[in-house]
């Protein structure tokens, strides 16, 4: 069988199952649900507030950023 023709198979029946994608999506959704709540139960109540804060440092260091990065007039 030539390169080519094994190669438009190959980009064929992996475009012609869909729902494996799907059970990826689920499966990882799934894991976020149970890990979330036990990690929160696992880490102090200090840990939780230096985790919430970096990570709207980081939001709001973002949205600067971009702003800075406009025009005068679009500000």
């Amino acid at each position: 069988m030539d390169l080519n023709v094994r190669a438009f198979r190959t980009v064929q029946a992996a475009q012609s199952d869909p729902a494996l994608p799907d059970k990826r999506k689920a499966s990882s959704s799934k894991g976020g649900r149970r890990g979330g709540p036990s990690r929160a139960k696992s880490i102090s109540a200090e840990q939780r507030s230096a985790i919430a804060r970096k990570a709207s440092e980081t939001r709001w260091s973002r949205r600067a950023e971009k702003q800075a990065s406009l025009p005068r007039e679009a500000k």
